[in-house]
């Protein structure tokens, strides 16, 4: 139970940090966002529990695959606000749209031989 309430309270530690550094300076929270630390500490905790270096490989392989259909969200968003959407319908349109590019990547990677 304490391993989870580790891994909870450093990965919160993470989202609360650029949360905050943002209010004083949006580089250097984009800075520490860009940071792959999400990934960084899936790998840890996946090869801690399991100690199986296949499984992080194959976990780093499907995060690569999986960040170039994300970028559309941080593309479509910023355009959708700047046009004079609101954030929340922005947000929405900005995600279900990165949700389809997904479900077409994996579609797409899938008739390559690419599995996730």
């Amino acid at each position: 139970m304490g391993q989870y309430a580790l891994k909870i309270a450093l990965s919160a530690l993470v989202v609360v940090a650029v949360a905050e550094i943002a209010k004083r300076s949006t580089f250097w929270a984009a800075a520490l966002a860009s940071l792959p630390l999400t990934s960084v500490l899936a790998f840890v905790w996946l090869y801690l529990d399991t100690g199986d270096t296949g499984k992080v490989a194959a976990l780093s392989t499907s995060i690569f695959w999986l960040v170039l259909p994300s970028l559309l969200l941080l593309v479509l968003l910023p355009v959708l606000l700047r046009h004079g959407w609101g954030f929340w319908a922005s947000l929405a349109v900005s995600s279900a749209t990165t949700a389809l590019a997904y479900l077409g990547a994996i579609k797409l990677l899938g008739m390559f031989g690419i599995r996730l």
